[in-house]
């Protein structure tokens, strides 16, 4: 007997989940059925030899009902792409597969990640559909600091391999170009291989030289006729069939040459084929260096978690391999050392320099029961601590998984590039063909033809637009983790820039979400300190948020607090207690109107203290008024600059809270809140923020709690903030991690750095290619002007690419702009 468990898409009540359950039961080897509405699930126990799980779709399925594709997410390393035109290939290999729902190939980071339905597709045949294409894929798993040390070595390795390449064809490529064009301008020649005197010898040391600088970049021809002969074009395609018709062209003369006809000793075109693949390299290599850079924020982040830890087994300290802690090992960190995994503190007091990971600049005191963070540093005592997370699951390793997502997920603004380089190299090789041709029926010569002919195959490479989102979007989700602001993926980062109403939950976000007593309010000459004591004795054990900041506000206080001998609450009103035979009321005015308590006399403080936000609570003993005791949420410190700057830029800012209108409006008005939704239920936040976006506005939802996680979900851009719940930050598309709402215009202005930087890096790739391609068909030319040197479409090409990738790494200068005060 098997039993699996299976999502249902469909069921919206519970005669659906009956429906489901009777259709699966009825089927010939079903054990038993059974369906969970609240999570949309069955699980069903059935004989794999009379049923097999397809009959029970089917049944579903006829039932009206689908079961929901059992999806999984993997991440490739992908070997062998030079060019967006790969990234391209591989994406339509891969989707072209039954079960693949979504694939996203990022050619900066060389990464592919792909989400599939695991009952139908494997990560096998994937890498074997990848393979079939002609690239090599590695599935990722849980990545360590060790893997990432290999990746390290792997991509010094690529640097250092191109850099040779480079160095071999320049040592070549030099006395070639000196010797094809050195007569030319009247450079001495040595006679045994001048043109005149000797050019059988002339063209055979061209042609010594040329072939090593061939042999030596024998990748890209590899590569590149690989790709052609099977039907997906590359950049490499363009530079082998350029490149091999200059050398097969120079070849052609050197035979003609040894035949007789000297005329062919102008006309070799060895040097345009060599200098061609030693600019080339050259650019690859600078693209690889400069690619290298965009990446750094994974890099620092993977490098903060020690390599080892020093933990206690069977009585004894035991250092051991950071991977081979284990949830509840008892961890011992010295002053100075870094924590290897999160937990809790057990032994031990010390400050921890949090700041790596939350950017809170200020060590946090820790001590017995508190939680700490793996990769923090310890700053002044040993503590012994328990490890409650490992591995994938500390929270730095979550906030790599994050960051890595984000820095493979592509913007939207991509989409138009990455169809333009799909069918660009093909429609090159198309216009390369037919200019080449077209020059040649006009009447110009072979050469001719053959320097359009290759121009043009050469200069329009779509690096450049292939690399013009994925560098911006890496580094821009770098520097948001640098500053606390975890960007889930390049569609958030690109809808951030547009936000004209952010909508912020109040307590916990705009508040601190901590009660405490702001004001005592005594009548009849008792003292404060007394009326306090009082308060905080009858609310001792209380688990009311208000009541809870009465007995802080005594402790803060050292007031001494008294036994109650009864103790009755009452819903909705307040409580009742005797102490030292007093009979003592603390609620709200509801409970004192109940017990026809006059408040006259402090009516006027009560309004006054209800307009400052605050909530009064009223104190009464044997039946009389004896005070009032101001409970009131703060205002967190920078939430007033964090609105202030909002509006600098334009954006409306909105606070949506279940308290009253009058409490709302209060705490609105001492942040400069634009817009109150108050007295609203938890579960019509997120109606509140569709009701907003049916105005046409792109809102964005900013909140901590279990509550907020509709709303965070239905707006546009949903933001959580670091200190909030689990579910908060899973349904959120920006994380903060300080807590700080400051980082919510950071969050805008980093959003507008990266996308003028992606417009600007797309502006340059389309300008490039729409210009340079004309210019290599002659077009200039034709008006009388010069015609380009494929040697100098070699170098432009190359600068294309690598200008993208600086103007990208402008953006590594991205600091948040504060308000003006």
């Amino acid at each position: 007997m098997e039993t699996k468990t299976v999502k249902i898409e469909g069921m919206t009540c519970a005669s659906c989940a009956q429906t489901v359950e009777k259709a699966t039961k009825k089927i010939e080897g079903v054990d038993t059925a059974s369906v969970n509405l609240a999570t949309e699930k069955l699980t069903v126990a059935y004989d794999a030899a009379d049923v097999s799980m397809e009959d029970i779709q089917s049944a579903i399925d006829k039932a009206g009902y689908k079961v929901a594709a059992d999806t999984e997410r993997k991440t490739f390393s992908i070997t062998g792409m030079t060019c967006a035109s790969c990234a391209q290939t591989i994406e339509k290999a891969t989707k072209k597969m039954a079960g693949v729902t979504e694939v996203d190939v990022n050619l900066a980071t060389e990464k592919m990640s792909v989400q599939y339905d695991a009952a139908t597709v494997t990560a096998a045949a994937i890498k074997d559909a990848v393979a079939e294409a002609g690239y090599l894929a590695e599935e990722e798993v849980n990545r360590s600091s060790a893997s990432v040390d290999e990746d390290r070595i792997k991509k010094e390795q690529e640097i250092k391999g191109l850099w040779k390449r480079f160095l071999i064809s320049a040592i070549f490529s030099l006395p070639l170009l000196y010797i094809a064009m050195g007569h030319m301008v009247g450079a001495p020649i040595p006679r045994f291989i001048h043109p005149v005197a000797n050019p059988e010898a002339f063209a055979l040391a061209q042609a010594l030289l040329t072939f090593p600088v061939i042999l030596v970049n024998r990748t890209i021809y590899a590569t590149g006729f690989k790709t052609l002969f099977r039907g997906h074009p590359n950049m490499d395609a363009l530079i082998a069939i350029g490149t091999s018709a200059a050398a097969l062209y120079g070849v052609f003369a050197t035979v003609m040459i040894y035949t007789g006809d000297t005329s062919y000793v102008d006309d070799l075109y060895y040097e345009t084929a060599a200098v061609i693949l030693a600019l080339i390299t050259l650019g690859k290599y600078l693209e690889t260096l400069t690619k290298g850079k965009t990446s750094e924020a994974i890099k620092k982040l993977m490098g903060l978690a020690p390599k080892t830890a020093h933990v206690v087994r069977d009585g004894q300290e035991l250092e051991i391999a950071i991977d081979d802690v284990v949830v509840d090992d008892i961890i011992i960190v010295k002053p100075g050392e870094k924590l290897p995994v999160d937990g809790v503190v057990v032994e031990g007091m010390t400050a921890i320099d949090e700041s790596m990971l939350t950017g809170e600049s200020i060590p946090v005191e820790k001590t017995s029961g508190d939680k700490v963070i793996g990769a923090s540093i310890n700053k002044n005592g040993t503590i012994q601590y328990r490890a409650t997370k490992v591995g994938k699951d500390t929270a730095l390793a979550q906030i790599i998984k994050l960051v890595e997502e984000a820095q493979g997920s592509k913007a939207p603004i991509a989409k138009m590039a990455d169809i333009i380089s799909g069918y660009f190299v093909p429609i090159v090789i198309g216009l390369a063909l037919i200019s080449g041709l077209a020059w040649y029926l006009s009447g110009q010569s072979l050469i001719f033809s053959l320097t359009i002919l290759i121009s043009v195959l050469v200069i329009a490479c779509p690096c450049a637009l292939g690399l013009a989102t994925p560098t911006a979007i890496m580094i821009g989700t770098g520097k948001g983790a640098e500053n606390g602001v975890l960007i889930k993926s390049g569609v958030a980062l690109e809808t951030t820039h547009k936000l004209e109403t952010i909508v912020f939950d109040k307590t916990g976000t705009i508040t601190e979400g901590k009660p405490i007593v702001t004001d005592v309010v005594t009548v009849k000459g008792i003292l404060d300190n007394t009326l306090l004591a009082l308060a905080a004795s009858a609310e001792k054990g209380s688990e009311h948020p208000l009541g809870e900041a009465i007995v802080k506000g005594a402790e803060e206080r050292q007031l001494s607090l008294m036994k109650t001998t009864t103790f009755h609450a009452i819903p909705g009103h307040g409580i009742e207690v005797t102490i030292d035979d007093q009979n003592v009321l603390l609620g709200n005015k509801k409970l004192m109107d109940d017990r026809m308590i006059s408040l006259a006399e402090l009516s006027d403080t009560s309004d006054q203290l209800a307009s400052d936000g605050k909530t009064p609570m009223y104190i009464a003993i044997d039946g009389e008024i004896a005070g009032i005791i101001a409970v009131a949420d703060t205002v967190k410190e920078n939430s007033l600059k964090a609105i202030e700057q909002l509006h600098q830029m334009g954006i409306e800012v909105a606070m949506i809270t279940g308290d009253n209108k009058r409490t709302a409006e209060a705490i609105a008005k001492q942040v400069g809140i634009d817009r109150v939704l108050s007295e609203v239920l938890p579960e019509d936040k997120a109606s509140e923020v569709k009701k907003l976006q049916a105005e046409g506005k792109k809102v964005a939802m900013v909140g901590d709690g279990i509550n907020d996680a509709p709303a965070l979900a239905q707006a546009d851009v949903g933001i959580a903030i670091g200190s909030g719940t689990d579910v908060a930050m899973e349904s959120a598309d920006i994380v903060l991690m300080r807590s700080d709402l400051m980082d919510v215009p950071t969050a805008v202005q980093l959003s507008k750095s990266t996308l003028k930087n992606i417009k600007q890096n797309l502006f340059w790739a389309f300008a490039y290619n729409t210009a340079g391609i004309p210019v290599a068909m002659g077009l200039l030319f034709l008006f009388g002007g010069p015609l380009l040197s494929p040697i100098f479409a070699a170098a432009a090409m190359s600068f294309s690419s690598v200008s993208v990738l600086l103007n990208a790494l402008r953006l590594k200068r991205f600091k948040p702009v504060q308000a003006n005060r």
